[in-house]
């Protein structure tokens, strides 16, 4: 008798088959599906919160530092330096907070069936595409804008670096995300202390204010955060103003690669008796 699926156990645990992944795409887009359909299902205004929220953000960082601490934008349009920091940002750290929690969030369905669980995390990272394509249309409206009054802004060539920013991106939260996750199957703790970590972890990252206005003897520091070189990429693609190193950038590309080698092999240890400690 042959048979059409052959569940094992995983023999190596740095081993990924793409081919069960691929096989399960259907599984897939209907997780992806969940992940947008659900967050607002029950909303009033649905999925013009993905126009709102960036929008509200950006007021409060207009009011809060451009008004009032008067902190410099580069002498970019303070709409525009807020939005291409929120809009990045946002991305990455909804990845990061729904991948973190890919265990505890989905224990009931991993109880009752079998499917590769990778693919938890990676339909979160690929619904979180969706929204962050909507927010950067808006941004590119807004962009638009400034550009027909004339505003000093023009992009160059390392726009063409903004589909692997993303893909950079994508990897840190999902390397991030299902390291946390694998942790919180034992210490249900650093769920909550994890959502304060990425709360601070936002005021370390030049999305508000900035990398050149760091003094050069403490920017290392700010350096040392991988998020850090890719949103002054963005930044200084779309609008000619910002910092741009490919050293930096080549350090975040690294970073991702072992974050989510480290990541796979933490994932793998734990798929196999996390339902004992859930």
């Amino acid at each position: 008798m042959e048979y059409n699926t052959v569940i094992k156990p995983k023999n190596k645990l740095f081993e990924v088959d793409f081919k069960e992944i691929w096989q399960y795409r259907d599984l897939f887009s209907l997780f992806v599906k969940r992940d947008i359909i659900t967050q607002y299902k029950q909303t009033v205004l649905g999925p013009l919160w993905f126009l709102i929220q960036p929008i509200l953000n950006t007021i409060i960082f207009m009011v809060v530092f451009g008004g009032i601490a008067k902190i410099s934008t580069d002498g970019l349009p303070q709409p525009l330096f807020y939005m291409i920091g929120i809009v990045t940002w946002n991305y990455f750290s909804d990845c990061l907070n729904k991948t973190s929690s890919t265990f505890t969030s989905n224990q009931a369905i991993f109880g009752k069936v079998y499917f590769p669980r990778l693919i938890v995390p990676l339909s979160t990272v690929a619904s979180g595409l969706i929204r962050l394509g909507i927010q950067f249309l808006l941004f590119v409206v807004v962009y638009v804008y400034f550009l027909i009054k004339g505003a000093n802004i023009a992009p160059n060539i390392y726009i063409l670096l903004v589909p692997v920013l993303i893909l950079m991106l994508a990897g840190l939260s999902l390397g991030f995300g299902i390291i946390i996750s694998s942790m919180t199957t034992k210490y249900r703790d650093l769920t909550i202390l994890f959502t304060f970590i990425v709360q601070l972890w936002q005021y370390a990252t030049p999305v508000m204010y900035p990398l050149s206005m760091i003094p050069e003897q403490y920017r290392w520091v700010a350096v040392v955060n991988p998020v850090t070189s890719i949103v002054e990429t963005f930044k200084y693609a779309t609008m000619g103003v910002g910092t741009f190193s490919w050293w930096q950038l080549g350090y975040s590309f690294g970073f991702m690669i072992v974050l989510l080698g480290i990541g796979i092999v933490v994932f793998n240890k734990v798929q196999r008796s996390f339902m004992d400690t859930v």
